[in-house]
């Protein structure tokens, strides 16, 4: 199973970035988190920072036809991320969206995501921890369709 990480614009920044916010955890600390993670659970990572939507969207396309799953934190492109939306709707696996911060607890203009409708749910307010569960479960849900599909249902 293949597992897509997208991580949006300045979250390279993460530990020095509003650490009150986003905590002192790096990115690089995190995709080590996640390799770990995804070698427990069996799964392999394609993991992307890019602080341009295009490369984000470029990333998706590159694997629609490899990957199983994926998580996205879009950062800025939350709000505004027209195309980064439309690109995770033509994917045909489940796509997740998380946030190290809980976005409806923030400024006004954060609360409302132009992503979430797009993706199969939302993991929020959990600091490093909304991209572990985030791995879980999107790894529970490729391998949920996966054994309704061998058994011919469907979720």
């Amino acid at each position: 199973m293949k597992i897509l990480v997208l991580h949006g614009p300045n979250l390279n920044l993460f530990g020095r970035r509003e650490p009150h916010i986003y905590g002192t955890t790096t990115l690089a600390q995190i995709n080590s988190m996640l390799a770990e993670l995804a070698s427990e659970l069996g799964v392999t990572l394609s993991t992307l920072q890019s602080n341009h939507e295009g490369a984000l969207i470029d990333f998706l396309h590159e694997h629609i036809d490899t990957a199983d799953g994926a998580i996205v934190n879009p950062a800025g492109l939350t709000q505004h991320g027209v195309p980064l939306h439309d690109a995770i709707k033509a994917m045909p696996f489940p796509v997740l969206e998380v946030h190290m911060s809980n976005i409806a607890a923030r400024e006004a203009w954060r609360n409302h995501s132009i992503i979430s409708p797009a993706v199969k749910g939302t993991i929020q307010g959990l600091g490093r921890h909304s991209y572990l569960q985030g791995l879980r479960a999107i790894v529970e849900i490729v391998r949920d369709s996966r054994t309704a599909i061998a058994a011919g249902q469907t979720l």
